[in-house]
């Protein structure tokens, strides 16, 4: 048995404010700062001590990640960081207040627009003011990998692989790994770990700073058969109203 820890980063200003942030580096807010916090002393009550911590390239990832080891005593463990974590990117809807753009659409585009699983949002514009194609964190990369918009398959394409190469030799190695990324790139991995369909999976949503704890077995697969969130820590009530709140923030209603 080995277990992952997948760990969504804290509020984040853009979450607060309820815009479209995806590779927009948007950073913590101070309630980010302490669910991050927060999520770190849930794991260490728990007993589960990360070994290794993998995140993505985003500023609300890596501090969320450094923030929760600090509050377990475990700031020294080796940190691995990867673009395939990033939030998925929301092409030309980044920087758009969710609830604006769902009264200007209608509250259904806006939920193909977030939630469908094969369906993209119209790409970012070139003169798009939060185009984060020349983010010097990407100058190396190859310019055909960066997206300029994403739906959620397009996300699993790049994260399984991330999943594959890296995750698998830690998990192998029975290394407690903590996975601290965005709510799409998670949604990714969960669907691919607990097999969901393309069609479910538009209904799953990850609270921010909740940690969400699987248990493995030799094949890498969950040892139980569990909804994602009754394997989060912490109180049942409290995350199933988080986990709502997100679902609603792309109401014109919001």
């Amino acid at each position: 048995m080995t277990t992952l820890v997948l760990l969504r980063h804290g509020q984040s200003q853009w979450n607060l404010e309820n815009r479209f942030t995806g590779w927009w580096d948007a950073d913590l807010t101070p309630l980010g700062e302490q669910e991050a916090r927060a999520a770190g002393m849930l794991l260490a009550e728990a007993g589960i001590l990360p070994d290794v911590v993998h995140t993505s390239l985003q500023t609300r990832a890596v501090r969320s990640a450094n923030l929760a080891l600090a509050s377990m005593g475990r700031a020294w463990i080796p940190v691995e960081r990867t673009w395939r974590l990033n939030e998925r990117h929301y092409g030309d809807l980044t920087g758009l207040d969710k609830a604006e753009t769902a009264a200007r659409h209608g509250d259904e585009q806006v939920k193909v627009w977030r939630r469908a699983y094969d369906i993209a949002p119209p790409p970012i514009a070139d003169d798009n003011p939060f185009n984060p194609a020349a983010d010097p964190r990407y100058a190396d990369l190859d310019p055909a990998v960066i997206p300029a918009s994403e739906c959620l398959a397009d996300v699993v394409r790049r994260t399984w692989p991330w999943f594959e190469d890296r995750a698998v030799p830690e998990l192998r190695a029975n290394r407690t790994l903590l996975v601290a990324a965005h709510g799409n790139s998670l949604r990714a991995v969960v669907k691919e770990l607990d097999g969901i369909s393309d069609r479910d999976i538009t209904e799953l949503n990850l609270p921010t700073g909740v940690p969400l704890v699987y248990e493995l077995g030799n094949d890498l697969r969950p040892l139980q058969r569990r909804h994602p969130l009754e394997r989060c820590l912490g109180d049942p009530e409290a995350i199933a109203a988080a986990a709502a709140a997100v679902a609603a923030q792309g109401s014109a209603n919001q």
